[in-house]
């Protein structure tokens, strides 16, 4: 059993007195390529991650719902039948979770439960989606309501966007909803088309924890959001996903720069994608790497969501052994660097990366090497502890 998973069960039976009856994982994301297009109705391509949130659950026979969070320490009640939902911290995303379900109208049980997770916070490997991905498969477990994996991506959007105040994109509770091992997901976000495409053989994917932190609700992320949307506008489309390059070009007369360049990011990076998948089906490896590469100049220097840190990491990737791409991830100002590199070559790729990015920042990174995972699941506690 996952080491987390077992923590949590333990933690449950001394904290509660008996086994939880169920075990759910929601798993974090790296996203290999496709930033910012998501909101914009666009394409992009994530895998979900080993790292993830487990939460240990057992039903009530009334209507509270008690969860403890093991990593910060802190607990908190809420009665489905008279909640008070204007919480504060991770709190708040329980509410939003809450908020949603009731307004779908779900007939909710209450439960019990303890929490704790090994996806980094704040370092754009989505740990807010897989909370909420989470809180939803154990009220759908607990409450008799079959798993509906795309449906339950939407509703977590929707807490997260109405409730928390992220105005966020779909894929990030899609791909912890939907992942599957060792495949990227090809997600078209308007349509939520879903295509598998595995990752080649030979490669690894590598990410790079700057250590630098944000919090999208104030780095500007809902900035960029409103931008895009008054780019559209004026290029006639609902969405930025319909606009090409050349319809941009024309416009740039009448167009702020600066919302050019938020449009030129989006709609070249959707190309991007389409292209990353072309490459992932050939085995065009480089190919793959440059596209990543590019993309990352378009977030550092169209949409200015990259920072000293990110594009020192990706620096560094780029003159280690193996490297083949390397780019910021995640909604950017700080977090985390995903590289693609040749697995033969990741020991000597690790070591490099540490040592130059340490030179550079006087920090040493965190470095995770990465399979693409399933997605949310539950499983049957141990009997036996």
């Amino acid at each position: 059993m996952n080491k987390i998973a077992l923590k949590v069960q333990q933690a449950f039976e001394t904290r509660f007195g008996d086994r939880p009856t169920h075990l759910i994982k929601a798993p974090g994301r790296v996203n290999l390529i496709g930033e910012h297009t998501d909101y914009n109705g666009g394409f992009v391509l994530p895998l979900a991650l080993e790292e993830a949130l487990w939460i240990a659950v057992r039903p009530r026979k009334d209507q509270a719902v008690i969860l403890h969070s093991l990593d910060y320490d802190d607990s908190t009640e809420v009665n489905l039948s008279k909640p008070q939902l204007h919480l504060k911290g991770w709190h708040e995303y329980l509410s939003g979770v809450i908020w949603v379900l009731q307004e779908e109208n779900w007939h909710l049980n209450g439960w019990e439960g303890v929490m704790s997770g090994n996806v980094p916070q704040g370092a754009g490997l989505s740990s807010s989606a897989a909370l909420e991905i989470a809180l939803i498969r154990a009220f759908s477990e607990v409450s008799g309501i079959s798993w509906e994996p795309i449906l339950s991506a939407k509703l977590a959007q929707r807490a997260e966007s109405e409730w928390v105040g992220v105005n966020c994109g779909i894929m990030d509770q899609l791909i912890s909803a939907c992942g599957v091992y060792g495949h990227t997901l090809f997600i078209d976000c308007r349509n939520l088309d879903i295509q598998q495409v595995p990752l080649p053989q030979g490669l690894r994917l590598m990410i790079l924890d700057t250590k630098t932190r944000r919090g999208l609700v104030d780095s500007h992320y809902n900035e960029r959001h409103s931008q895009c949307k008054e780019a559209s506008t004026i290029l006639g489309k609902s969405l930025l996903r319909d606009a090409t390059i050349f319809e941009l070009d024309d416009q740039s007369t009448g167009m702020e720069s600066l919302l050019y360049r938020r449009a030129k990011h989006v709609i070249t990076e959707n190309e991007r994608v389409l292209h990353a998948v072309d490459a992932m089906y050939s085995n065009d490896h480089h190919h793959l790497g440059q596209l990543m590469y590019d993309s990352h100049k378009s977030l550092r220097d169209d949409f200015e969501v990259s920072n000293s840190s990110l594009d020192a990491m990706v620096e560094c990737a780029l003159t280690a052994p193996g490297c083949l791409g390397a780019r910021m991830t995640g909604g950017g100002f700080g977090g985390c660097v995903v590289a693609l590199i040749t697995a033969e070559k990741e020991e000597d790729f690790v070591n490099c990366i540490s040592k130059c990015y340490s030179n550079k920042t006087n920090q040493d990174p965190q470095i995770i090497s990465c399979i693409p995972a399933d997605g949310a699941s539950r499983i049957d506690p141990l009997t036996d502890l």
